[in-house]
């Protein structure tokens, strides 16, 4: 007699602001050959499909290593980028699909894109982790359907950082936390999250949150902008003290760069972002940077990534 074969459940798709997807290191596979893989967050998901949506910043075609094709792309919203893509393993309807996006891409035309992807992950050779998307279902969104996704990512967000400010006063053991009332959901995620990033500063996914929600209750030329940034007015000349401006600014580049680095530094542009969020032009900041980085404040562990010189 055939033993019937366990059947395999389709793992539901978080709704997931990209800095918080981008920041994770931690992965679990399960033991059988069919068990899903997850990429597990500081907030505790446990992410094996994600719906996420933004601007599309690149989409390009390229050969890999083997001769095959494959077409890689990064997708911008308020907290960073995403990074996808769509090669031979596809659908026909994801690959055509994929065709047309590249020719809007190519002629300058801002495109929102929403799409359902599988989580990836990869590791290098120096132990650095990196997350990707693998996109199964994409389809071009107008504004109002963006800031519609914007507002869901923000409540999930929020909601995760509830949960998680719940289980800084438990034991980290599934009993503890189910008993505390957090939600079975996420409460393997939030136990193996606490074992492997210890204690986290979520005040930059706070930050993002308020980006967000800025641009979709009204900013959106920022959400058709690479990168997007909040609008808001420059402070007049005359109603400024440029050095305390400049002692202010110093001081919360480094601020920023502490909550935000999780050991691979900050990029340039979720810096701007955040200081633009306190008042701060991108000319401003650009030009604060290069004279912390030439005063040897910060260096530059990669092109455009900043990192507090201990």
């Amino acid at each position: 007699m055939m033993t019937p074969s366990r059947q395999i459940r389709r793992q539901p798709a978080w709704i997931m602001l990209a800095s918080e997807f981008g920041e994770s290191t931690l992965n679990e596979k399960g033991s059988g050959e069919f068990d899903p893989t997850f990429v597990i967050t500081k907030l505790g998901a446990k992410v094996n499909r994600v719906v996420v949506s933004g601007l599309v910043e690149r989409l390009e075609l390229r050969e890999t290593s083997n001769g095959s094709q494959m077409y890689q792309g990064q997708l911008r919203d308020p907290s960073g980028l995403h990074y996808f893509s769509v090669g031979e393993y596809a659908s026909d309807s994801m690959r055509e699909f994929v065709v047309q996006l590249l020719d809007k891409v190519d002629s300058g035309e801002p495109v929102l894109l929403s799409m359902t992807a599988k989580a990836r992950w990869y590791q290098t050779d120096e132990g650095a982790v990196y997350t990707s998307l693998r996109p199964e279902e994409a389809a071009i969104v107008s504004r109002d359907r963006y800031a519609s996704w914007l507002v869901r990512a923000c409540a999930a967000t929020l909601d995760r950082l509830d949960q998680h400010q719940k289980s800084l006063n438990c034991e980290p053991t599934k009993e503890a936390m189910l008993s505390a009332g957090i939600r079975p959901e996420l409460v393997d995620g939030l136990v193996a999250a606490k074992a492997h990033y210890g204690q986290i500063d979520t005040e930059g996914y706070r930050l993002n949150v308020m980006q967000a929600l800025d641009i979709a209750e009204g900013k959106m030329a920022a959400a058709t902008t690479a990168p997007p940034t909040l609008n808001l007015s420059e402070p007049a000349p005359e109603e400024s003290d440029s050095t305390d401006d400049g002692e202010d600014l110093h001081a919360l580049i480094l601020e920023c760069i502490q909550a935000m680095d999780n050991g691979e530094g900050v990029d340039f542009e979720s810096l701007v972002r955040n200081l633009a969020a306190r008042g701060f032009t991108r000319e401003q900041s650009e030009a604060e940077l290069d004279t912390m980085s030439d005063d040897g404040v910060l260096h530059e562990p990669r092109f455009g990534w900043f990192k507090i010189v201990a």
